[in-house]
């Protein structure tokens, strides 16, 4: 199920070139705060894919709510059994 979400929200990222010094800016836009910067585009997409998994870790973690992604619904692993 965590595979599938990183998945899925990976292929709502964006991404964009920074003009100032040519790097590869990249975010999922429904998911606040995930966001990488990198010199090659390859690069920004793994960087990008470690802060969500981070960022998902941390949410779990203290028990935040995780937006649904394609009926993918984390917060249902937080429920106790």
């Amino acid at each position: 199920m965590l595979a599938s979400y990183i998945d899925q929200a990976m292929e709502l990222a964006v991404y964009e070139i920074v003009e100032e010094d040519q790097t590869y800016w990249g975010k999922i836009p429904s998911l606040q705060g995930v966001w990488a910067n990198y010199q090659t585009l390859e690069g920004c997409r793994r960087e990008l894919r470690e802060a969500l998994s981070d960022w998902l870790a941390l949410r779990l973690h203290l028990g935040l709510t995780i937006p649904v992604i394609v009926g993918i619904n984390l917060n249902e692993l937080t429920k106790p059994v």
